[in-house]
């Protein structure tokens, strides 16, 4: 079982930079790939961005492309998403998961273990 804690959110103004990090449990992080998903009040959970187990590959959703960054530390068993040229539209509740998919997906039933959240609030 993996236990995720992110961290990292807040408020910020539009046109500005957040670094989430999402912290793991247990010894087996590298073999899980890992995702960032994002709900606003009223809307579906959505795909953000995902990341190999290694770190090689990365994926993104067209929203964030260019403006996200995921990454990840195995020795610190932690994944990041740094966030910049931040918008309005943003504004969600931002969820780490891992899978044990080799390339990871963009929808949220391939994903086993999720953390609580971080808001994140962008104002315009």
């Amino acid at each position: 079982q993996v236990q995720l804690v992110e961290s990292g959110g807040g408020l910020v103004q539009a046109g500005g930079s957040l670094r989430l990090s999402c912290a793991a449990s247990g010894r087996t992080f590298s073999t899980y790939s890992m995702g960032w998903f994002r709900q606003a009040p009223g809307k579906e959970r959505e795909f953000v961005s995902a990341i190999t187990r290694s770190g090689v590959s990365t994926r993104y959703a067209d929203s964030v492309r260019g403006r996200f960054t995921i990454s990840r530390d195995n020795a610190k068993n932690t994944v990041y998403l740094q966030m910049n040229s931040l918008k309005p539209e943003d504004t969600a509740v931002y969820y780490c998961a891992s899978t044990t998919a080799g390339f990871p997906g963009v929808r949220f039933n391939e994903y086993n273990y999720w953390g609580q959240g971080t808001q994140v609030t962008v104002s315009s």
